[in-house]
């Protein structure tokens, strides 16, 4: 009876643990082209964090993202551009950053020199 209990509560942990959300360190261009667009290029995907419309509702901890203009940032559109950063996320494994953990501006150098990094836009 005690090992069938200790086997439950193992599966139990187990399940849960299987279950969770896994940070993710992602690094690469930060890109804000327009209101409400947002997505992060890293050297294995383009993850969207946000979309204008439908799915303009921000993602969980998007007030980390503080205004990337007041640090090392590329203008592109008026007071929209990209800039460098490493975020620690939650993703749905395929394509989008579900949660936004942290978030660290980096200088642009830093992401021009990465040779698995496309040139963003």
């Amino acid at each position: 009876m005690k090992y069938r209990i200790a086997a439950a509560i193992l599966t139990a942990a187990l399940t849960i643990a299987a279950n969770a959300q896994a940070a993710e360190t992602r690094c690469g261009w930060i890109e804000n082209p327009t209101p409400a667009n947002w997505w992060l290029e890293d050297a294995e995907n383009t993850w969207t964090i946000m979309t204008q419309g439908e799915d303009a509702d921000a993602v969980e901890g998007m007030d980390l993202i503080p205004d990337i203009s007041e640090h090392d940032y590329v203008s592109t559109n008026g007071n929209y551009g990209y800039a460098c950063a490493c975020m620690s996320v939650e993703t749905d494994g395929k394509d989008r950053i579900t949660k936004i953990l942290s978030f660290r501006q980096l200088k642009l150098t830093k992401c021009r020199a990465d040779k698995a990094l496309k040139f963003p836009g």
